[in-house]
């Protein structure tokens, strides 16, 4: 499968590094890379080994070698790439937060299923063996009935353009409180009778911290902090009547621990060739395709058009509002 990147960022830079840690029978080739400006997309192509380098994005998309599209552009521009590529008949893996708001996220996924594409969210999280271990302990009783999630993410990030401007659907709600609303739901699902919650912005009028606690119709909480403004552990815990799991870095598990009567009873750890984690969603969108599905079963599209209005519902209560909404 060639995969097609559409931004030369950082994250396409993350994206461009695991595809060359990839042995050949993986079956992904690093095929083609697009910029808005050709010089970046050539060093970007010549850094890691891509064969095509174009400076437009219309190009890359009507590439026909081109199998599959990873949009690694900033979330305010995810619709209109995400368009572009259908229109041109191409699937795609698009990163998270999936769209600016829900609204644009119906369309996009109207349009796929009107056309019969694959599309899904790029929330890595999602397709991580290490985060399906968590669910299948949790399944298996393991800490008995599960009571309370903890999920914290948080990294300093007042300087970055992206955080800090509503154009480009800035703060730390779409980029990093995304990760802490999937642990929630991932493991305590979405059956949540109340939401209360609140930020704190910056200048610009972008959110630089805030903390949800989803309160579940039988009783289980959910405490979830989010912030651009500072760094934590990343950690996530939830915690049962007979023991608790912890995640260290819900970003990107790096290591799962069961304890029971405040003692470690088992620890896990990622694949041993796991290159960054990136890989994963690229192999289920892979095999997705291969099935011809138009959906990820490990990120289902009504799944991501909640989230999406779960945080539209948070912007709106913190009154914080994006060009496009």
């Amino acid at each position: 499968m060639k995969i097609g990147i559409i931004g030369a960022g950082w994250i396409a830079g993350k994206m461009g590094e695991t595809l060359s840690g990839l042995p050949a029978e993986k079956g992904l080739e690093k095929y083609a890379i697009a910029s808005r400006d050709i010089v970046k997309a050539r060093g970007f192509a010549q850094t890691y080994g891509f064969e095509k380098a174009y400076g437009s994005y219309k190009e890359l998309v009507d590439d026909p070698e081109v199998d599959l599209v990873y949009i690694a552009t900033p979330h305010s521009h995810h619709y209109a790439h995400s368009k572009l590529a259908l229109e041109a008949g191409k699937p795609v893996l698009c990163e998270k937060a999936f769209m600016a708001n829900a609204r644009e996220a119906e369309e996009i996924l109207d349009l796929a299923h009107k056309k019969g594409i694959f599309i899904t969210e790029a929330i890595w999280t999602r397709y991580m063996p290490l985060s399906l271990k968590v669910k299948e302990l949790l399944d298996a009783g393991e800490i008995g009935e599960p009571r309370i999630v903890n999920a914290s993410l948080c990294y300093y990030m007042d300087h970055k353009e992206r955080i800090l401007r509503p154009e480009l659907c800035g703060g730390a709600l779409l980029d990093l409180g995304v990760y802490s609303i999937n642990f929630a739901r991932m493991y305590f699902g979405s059956d949540f009778a109340s939401c209360v919650s609140s930020c704190t912005r910056f200048s610009t009028g972008t959110d630089r911290h805030n903390h949800i606690i989803l309160t579940y119709k039988d009783g289980r909480v959910a405490n979830l902090q989010a912030s651009a403004g500072g760094l934590s552990n990343r950690e996530g815990q939830i915690i049962g009547e007979t023991g608790y799991i912890v995640v260290e870095n819900i970003n990107c598990p790096e290591r799962v621990t069961v304890w029971h009567n405040y003692k470690k009873t088992a620890e896990f750890l990622p694949p041993a060739d796991q290159v960054t984690g990136y890989e994963h969603q690229v192999f289920a969108s892979r095999d997705a395709i291969e099935k011809g599905l138009i959906e990820s079963p490990y990120m289902p599209h009504q799944e991501t058009l909640d989230i999406m209005r779960q945080m539209d519902a948070l912007r709106k209560e913190w009154g914080i509002r994006y060009p496009m909404d």
